[in-house]
């Protein structure tokens, strides 16, 4: 059969099991178990738990619970709650300073916590009714709350760029640093529009707070969000500074962020510390078996020699480079709408690389726009679940309205983009500088 006839069917077939609601580690095992069994019979079943469980042999794999149980401990401890408090406090006179507030503290929670769906939790359950009472619209108190979430899947240490990196054989280091600088620039630009949003209906004098807060209270809080920020900084700087493995790092920093959280949130208690572990290993499981399961995904589709005749007949189109980074855009974003970040990267990632490489683009640069898809896919529909999240904390707002005000996100996300292929080294020139060329 041609192999590209044969990468239709395996992608239909692909999108039906996922779309059945099977989980996606479970159907990419059936869908590779099922077409490597119809294609190349039973001789190659002795090798499918070998493909599988190497993909999960790597050192670098185990960064990943690591920084799952730092996400965990963050967001099951009043941390968010404080640091949204932090930002309150301080920004609380300026015109717009709540919106601010609440989108700092997404950024800086979600690279904390690494989870979208805990940070629209743990900021939403505070930021949301804080808006409200102050006379923002719905759909500005919603649509950030949800458009921020979605930044701790770019802003280091990310657990997609992690798996971007073991999926593709790229530096982990380097795509964390990649991530950084656009990171910022979504951050800015989902605070201008709020800023300007703000203005334009009108609700800038009632965003002001009525309470001045003293230079005591605004000092108080901050002994208790501190001692996260400072474990971050030096994780990242281990990390960057060639001190210490992604692995190293993130083992360290779990081990730290959970001393802090006992210490400072007093959480001694069993039944606090057995809810971290175990949503720990609920998510780490989940992670790691779609890596094995992708993992034994494209093994099929290397042995259909489907992988390779896609990546032929993509560089065989004579299109200019930038027409094909824009239908890869769109199949990306598409696949977003549907598909968790982490499915879409492992089943996309090692088919589109080389494709990219040979079409003159750089692999890191290219990471950071994936993500960005994968961003806009968390506040869009069907899968969307963001809007979810924020829904269950705020049932009394519609899923139409949290959809619209993450909408004029959506199009931030996409001038990003658009400013990354104009200026590519917003992305290439932090890790070329501290790391050097490669």
């Amino acid at each position: 059969m041609d192999p590209l006839l044969l990468a239709a069917i395996v992608g239909i077939a692909t999108t039906l099991v996922l779309f059945s609601g099977i989980p996606v580690g479970i159907g990419l095992l059936l869908v590779s178990v099922g077409f490597i069994l119809i294609f190349d019979g039973t001789g190659s079943l002795p090798l499918l738990p070998e493909i599988l469980f190497g993909k999960l042999e790597s050192f670098e794999v185990l960064a990943i619970p690591m920084f799952i149980l730092m996400g965990a401990v963050v967001a099951s401890s009043r941390a968010g709650g404080d640091l949204y408090s932090v930002l309150d406090r301080w920004l609380t006179r300026i015109p717009g300073g709540l919106v601010i507030s609440n989108l700092g503290a997404c950024a800086i929670f979600s690279a904390l916590s690494g989870s979208s769906p805990a940070t629209c939790a743990a900021i939403g359950k505070m930021g949301i009714p804080a808006m409200r009472e102050r006379g923002f619209p719905d759909t500005v108190a919603a649509g950030s709350i949800a458009a921020g979430g979605t930044l701790g899947i770019l802003i280091p240490p990310s657990i997609t760029m992690i798996v971007y990196g073991i999926s593709t054989e790229t530096s982990i280091g380097r795509l964390f640093l990649a991530g950084l600088l656009p990171g910022l620039m979504v951050t800015a630009l989902f605070m201008a529009w709020s800023l300007y949003s703000t203005w334009r209906q009108g609700h800038a004098s009632a965003a002001l707070s009525s309470v001045n807060y003293s230079w005591k209270e605004k000092f108080e809080i901050l002994p208790r969000v501190l001692p996260f920020l400072v474990i971050i900084a030096a994780v990242l700087f281990a990390l960057y500074g060639g001190v210490a493995t992604p692995s190293e790092t993130a083992g360290v920093g779990a081990l730290f962020c959970l001393i802090t959280a006992m210490i400072v949130y007093r959480m001694w208690k069993p039944g606090q510390l057995w809810n971290v572990f175990r949503d720990t290993t609920k998510e780490s499981v989940m992670i790691l078996l779609i890596i094995g399961a992708a993992g034994l995904f494209s093994y099929m589709l290397s042995s259909l020699f489907i992988t390779q005749s896609i990546a032929q007949w993509i560089s065989a189109l004579e299109v200019n480079r930038w027409v094909l980074m824009g239908f890869i855009n769109v199949f990306l974003l598409i696949s977003g709408f549907f598909l968790p970040p982490v499915a879409v990267i492992l089943m996309s990632a090692p088919i589109l690389l080389p494709v990219i490489i040979n079409a003159g683009f750089d692999p890191y640069w290219f990471a950071v726009i994936l993500t960005i898809n994968m961003e806009i896919g968390l506040i869009t529909p069907p899968v969307g679940l963001n809007l979810y999240v924020i829904n269950g904390i705020a049932p009394d707002i519609r899923l139409q309205t949290i959809l619209k005000g993450a909408m004029p996100y959506v199009l931030c996300m996409i001038v990003a983009i658009v400013i990354l292929c104009f200026i590519p080294q917003i992305a290439t020139w932090l890790p070329d500088a501290v790391i050097g060329g490669r």
